[in-house]
């Protein structure tokens, strides 16, 4: 092959690729730039018997929109959006038992949702209202209560990831 017909190939396999990339964008997909509405986080209340639960929601929701820089986190009340919110479900399931007996379970999956609300802070408009849902998984072990308590951050992360991504990019 000569050197005209390699470009050509590697033209025509850019070519395909390129309608496949075109809804991806570089930076903030929220419809202003980034940094340029703050948020607090409000009230976060608790309907289960689980307890730790608040705390760990907010320093991951608290840490995850940090993170992602499309909303300032305003502490003093003089933010444009509040979010607020009820932990609604706390949950565990058996995925695994052990090997030498089916009666005593290895693995769990515990399950955490919570409904979140962000309102304009001006005119109180509701700009989000949903349920988020987070979920891990855990070893038992021989103490399953110290297993879970080590696991509690870390499904406080996952809600706080899905709701970032649903707040910061859904259309609302």
């Amino acid at each position: 092959m000569n050197l005209s017909a390699l470009r050509a190939l590697g033209l025509a396999g850019l070519l395909t690729l390129l309608p496949g990339c075109t809804s991806y964008r570089l930076g903030p997909t929220a419809a202003f730039p980034a940094g340029q509405h703050s948020i607090q986080i409000g009230s976060i209340s608790n309907r289960t018997n689980e307890p730790r639960l608040i705390e760990a929601l907010n320093n991951a929701l608290r840490k995850r929109l940090q993170q992602d820089g499309t909303y300032k986190l305003d502490t003093r009340g003089e933010s444009d959006v509040v979010l607020t919110g009820v932990i609604t479900r706390f949950d565990r399931s058996v995925l695994s038992f052990q090997p030498a007996d089916i009666l005593t379970a290895r693995d769990y999956a515990l399950g955490l949702s919570a409904k979140l609300t962000v309102k304009d802070r001006a005119s109180g408009k509701v700009l989000f209202d949903r349920e988020v849902s987070g979920r891990t998984t855990i070893r038992a072990g021989t103490d399953l209560a110290s297993a879970e308590r080590q696991a509690v951050s870390l499904l406080a992360e996952d809600l706080a990831r899905n709701a970032t991504s649903l707040i910061v990019d859904g259309s609302w």
